[in-house]
């Protein structure tokens, strides 16, 4: 089914970045060594990952490992393009001398990420007609400038931020340029969302760059929509799990993926409290899980 797809895991399993308590205790080393017993390939850079490209190199050579890629938070909305250029290229270095060729950008003007009101109704960012023209305008400049160094610009729809919903994902997708612009097609920001998966990677499958696989507890996400859960408290909850353990219809969105022709990176990437849920053992779900369903 796909030929020229690598298999990866994010780190966020392990430890979460944003929520620094959450996997506190566990290290870079532990993750990548997992992740290579487990049988992915692939990673993305964490915060605890070493800063200096040389050292992280080795330590995934040694477990035969690479850097599939990073997330970069834009402000293109908010300060000027020439900040967000400079922040953009000086990650380019790094990912260069890892080895990485992709690059994941989400705007986080007015996001509600770190915010413990709800992320869903009147909550929810919207931006404004001025805002989306600054915002495609830049991604297309970042993505002109990604193109020629050899990477691909992966923009990532997320819960809490302006691109959330299939229409807006939409709305990036027309007005910029394609080559130059891609999309970080996220299945369960897609269904938290109440998008159909399988739809999106239809409509966007020429388009998309780089492919995150996370599941969606059904459950517990109605209960964030009752209860209006703010972002962390719905990782703190579970509403988030690897692909197999939850609602989305992943033979549909491998299908949809294969008929687009999708070569790049599958990763597995679902927050959660490791306290709750192993790592090394959710890791071992999700590998055999996509080894039955897309046969990697």
């Amino acid at each position: 089914m796909f030929e020229k797809v690598h298999l990866g895991i994010a780190p966020i399993g392990w430890t979460n970045d944003d929520m620094p308590q959450l996997g506190g205790e566990l290290t870079f080393e532990q993750m990548i060594s997992e992740a290579a017993l487990a049988g992915f390939r692939g990673t993305e850079v964490g915060g605890k990952f070493p800063a200096d490209p040389a050292v992280l190199k080795h330590a995934l050579d040694l477990r035969g490992i690479r850097i599939a890629s990073q997330w970069f938070s834009a402000f293109l909305c908010s300060t000027p393009y020439e900040e967000n250029e400079k922040a953009f290229c000086a990650q380019l270095d790094f990912l260069e001398a890892v080895g990485a060729d992709r690059i994941n950008v989400c705007e986080l003007t007015n996001h509600l990420f770190a915010e413990t009101c709800s992320m869903f109704g009147d909550r929810k960012p919207i931006a404004s007609d001025e805002e989306w023209d600054r915002l495609t305008d830049g991604l297309n400049r970042l993505g002109a400038i990604a193109t020629k160094r050899g990477f691909k610009l992966c923009y990532h729809h997320h819960m809490a931020t302006y691109v959330q919903t299939f229409e807006e994902t939409k709305r990036l997708m027309d007005n910029t340029k394609p080559g130059d612009v891609w999309l970080c097609y996220d299945t369960g920001h897609f269904t938290f969302a109440k998008e159909d998966a399988v739809r999106a990677a239809r409509e966007f499958g020429s388009r998309i760059g780089h492919v995150h696989l996370k599941d969606i507890r059904p459950q517990m996400m109605e209960r964030a929509y009752a209860e209006g859960f703010a972002f962390r408290q719905s990782v703190l909850e579970g509403c988030f799990t690897v692909p197999g353990d939850g609602c989305v219809d992943y033979p549909g969105v491998f299908k949809a993926l294969s008929e687009a022709g999708y070569e790049g990176w599958f990763i597995v990437e679902a927050e959660q409290n490791p306290a709750k849920a192993n790592p090394f053992e959710y890791a071992l779900k999700a590998r055999d899980y996509i080894r039955k369903t897309a046969c990697i």
